[in-house]
Order: structure tokens, then C-alpha cells, then sequence
């Protein structure tokens, strides 16, 4: 009896094999993704906050709103959004931060400076999504040298708003 069972169920699967792919070609990405909240795809207005963080003028040059000033000229000149001065002018709220998050290097747990963004509601400040970037993600990079630190941040920057962008240029899906 077992048997049967298997052969039957290995037949119920292989039957379903030429269905997902065409499930995968309408929707134009994994069937089974979640949808993004609608928010993150609609959004025309922004405020871009600053959360603060761990900037330390001794580890890179500038002043302590390096990170927002950045993030804001290049969201600024993408051009998706229009910025606007108060939360409650903004369809999407941009929280930017410059944490740190542990890392495993060899038997010690050693602090990462990270770029997070948080997308939030302005209404009721809910975190609809987020992203991190590690400042230094590639091994093998030198941060001895400040100029070093200083293109890894600019680097990390770059690719907070690439990482955000991807995420915007999904199609919308509505929720069935």
C-alpha cells in the first residue's frame, strides 16, 4: 500500500512541474513572493529622517550629518521623489541611521559600522521595511587609511539608494 502512495504522490508532483514556471512568467517573479505593502511602490512624497547614530568624525571625514547629507542629494537627485519638510507632508518617511551590528571575525564578535534605512508610515509609524548595508563588505578591503574609510562610506551610501531603488522598480501586485 505504501507503494502506491509514493507513486502516486510522485506523480501528483511531477504533474504540477510544468506549472510553476508558468506561474513564475506571469507574475514576472517568484510566485510564491509575499507582495511589498504598496506604500513602498506608490509613494511619490518623502521626508528623509535622521536617526542618528555612531558617527565618528575620527573614522571618516565631514561633520556628524555625512550620512543624512548624502542620502538626502542623492535621493534628491534620482528624482523618483519629491522631498518634503514634515512627516506629515509625506506619503513614506526615509529613516536613515548609521549603526553598528556584530560580525563573527575569527572567535570574536567584532562591531560593524551598517547604514539602515527604515521605510516608514508616516501615519502611524510603522516600519514597512527595512534595509542594511554594511559599511565594509568586501574582504580584503584596508580601512587604515581614512581615504579608504571614507570610499567605503560613500560606497555603503551609494548602495543604500541602488538597494532602494531595486526595491521600488518591482511591479505593483496587488494583493488578491
Amino acid at each position: 500500500m505504501s507503494k502506491v502512495v509514493l507513486v502516486l504522490a510522485a506523480l501528483g508532483i511531477a504533474a504540477m512541474l510544468p506549472v510553476v514556471p508558468n506561474l513564475h512568467a506571469q507574475s514576472g517573479k517568484n510566485a510564491f513572493d509575499a507582495p511589498l505593502p504598496s506604500q513602498i511602490l506608490t509613494s511619490k512624497r518623502v521626508f528623509i529622517s535622521n536617526a542618528g547614530g555612531i558617527f565618528d568624525t575620527n573614522m571618516v571625514s565631514g561633520e556628524p550629518r555625512r550620512d543624512y547629507n548624502q542620502f538626502y542629494a542623492a535621493i534628491k537627485s534620482w528624482g523618483r521623489y519629491e522631498l518634503v519638510g514634515s512627516p506629515a507632508e509625506a506619503d513614506l518617511i526615509l529613516q536613515i541611521s548609521l549603526t553598528s551590528i556584530p560580525r563573527q571575525m575569527g572567535s570574536e564578535m567584532v562591531p560593524f559600522p551598517t547604514f539602515k534605512l527604515g521605510l516608514l508610515d508616516p501615519k502611524t509609524n510603522v516600519t514597512l521595511w527595512a534595509l542594511d548595508v554594511f559599511l565594509v563588505d568586501r574582504p580584503g578591503f584596508s580601512m587604515i587609511l581614512k581615504k579608504n574609510r571614507d570610499k567605503a562610506f560613500d560606497e555603503a551610501v551609494a548602495k543604500l539608494v541602488d538597494d532602494l531603488k531595486a526595491l521600488t522598480a518591482e511591479p505593483a501586485n496587488p494583493a488578491k
